[in-house]
C-alpha cells in the first residue's frame, strides 16, 4: 500500500477525543470547480447549518467582496451567506488593522487592486491614498498599471510598507494564465530590494484571522483543500486537524513528494457528509 493511501477517512471526525465544532474550507476545487458546484457541497453546507456548525469559505483571491462571492455561489448552486466567506483582502485588512491599534503607525494605504480589497480597506478605517501612505498594499487585479506598479515602488523606495493580499504567481482566465499578485510583488521586490508580508495562504495568519471570526479554537477546528502546498501546509502550521480532498489541485500520487501528510484524504467533500 502506497503510503498516501495510509491516511484514510475514519468514522465521525474527531481530534484528541473532542469532535471538530469549526470548519474552514477552501472554494475553488473543494466546493466548486469551474463554476460548477462539487458533486456533495450543497449537502455538505446544509449538514454544516443543520447541525449548527461555524464555518467559512476561503479564498485568496482579493478581487471580489463577500457580496460578489456569495452571488457567483449561488449561481453555481452553492446557497453560502456572504458572512461565512473570508477572503485574502478581508485578512489583509484585519491585519493591518490590528498592526495600527495602539502602535502610533498611520491608517494610509496605497492599493493596487479591486473591489474586494478596496471595500475590505475602507471598512477596517484606512484612508486610500498616494500622498505619503503607511503602507502599499497589493492585490489582485485583472488590469494592472505599468503606473500603478511604478508609484507602488516610489512609495516603498520613500519608507512605506509593503504588505501583499496573497503570493500567488498567476491566475486563470479563458485564454490562459494571467500574471497575478504574487508576478507583481517579485517585480516590485526586484526593483525594491523589499519583500512584502503576505497575509494570504499558505500563510497560516489567513487561517487565524478567519478563526477569530467565527471564535474557533485550532483543536476543535478542520480545515478542507485541495492543495498540499498552501491549504494543508497553512492548515497544519494554525494546527488544524486537516482534510484533503482529490477534486482540485493535487492528486493521489502527488501527495508523497511532500514531507508533510494531511489527516485525510478524501476523494471529494460528498465523502465528509456523513462524518458531521
Amino acid at each position: 500500500m502506497a503510503e498516501a493511501d495510509q491516511v484514510v477517512s475514519n468514522p465521525a471526525v474527531y481530534r484528541s477525543g473532542q469532535e471538530i465544532e469549526c470548519w474552514l474550507t477552501d472554494m475553488d476545487g473543494v466546493l466548486v470547480h469551474e463554476n460548477q458546484a462539487v458533486p456533495g457541497a450543497a449537502e455538505l453546507i446544509q449538514r454544516w447549518v443543520d447541525t449548527s456548525k461555524r464555518f467559512l469559505v476561503l479564498t485568496n483571491n482579493s478581487i471580489f467582496t463577500p457580496r460578489d462571492l456569495a452571488a457567483r455561489l449561488r449561481a453555481s448552486g452553492l446557497e453560502v451567506p456572504e458572512e461565512n466567506i473570508w477572503t485574502s483582502a478581508l485578512a489583509t485588512a484585519q491585519f493591518l488593522k490590528d498592526q495600527v491599534q495602539g502602535s502610533g503607525s498611520g491608517n494610509r494605504a496605497y492599493t493596487i487592486g479591486e473591489a474586494g480589497l478596496t471595500t475590505a480597506l475602507h471598512e477596517a478605517g484606512f484612508i486610500l491614498t498616494d500622498q505619503d501612505p503607511d503602507f502599499v498594499v497589493l492585490g489582485e487585479t485583472r488590469t494592472y498599471s505599468f503606473e500603478a506598479i511604478t508609484t507602488a515602488i516610489r512609495l516603498i523606495l520613500a519608507g512605506a510598507r509593503f504588505i501583499a493580499t496573497n503570493p500567488d504567481a498567476t491566475g486563470p482566465s479563458k485564454d490562459g494564465p494571467l500574471p497575478a499578485t504574487g508576478a507583481i510583488a517579485a517585480l516590485i521586490t526586484k526593483a525594491t530590494d523589499r519583500e512584502p508580508y503576505v497575509v494570504g495562504k499558505p500563510n497560516p495568519m489567513m487561517f487565524r484571522s478567519a478563526m477569530n471570526q467565527i471564535d474557533a479554537h485550532s483543536e476543535t477546528t478542520a480545515m478542507i483543500g485541495d492543495r498540499m502546498d498552501t491549504d494543508i501546509v497553512a492548515g497544519m502550521e494554525a494546527g488544524l486537524h486537516t482534510v484533503l480532498v482529490l477534486t482540485g489541485i493535487t492528486r493521489r500520487e502527488d501527495i508523497g513528494a511532500f514531507p508533510f501528510r494531511p489527516n485525510q484524504v478524501l476523494n471529494s467533500v460528498a465523502d465528509l457528509k456523513n462524518q458531521i
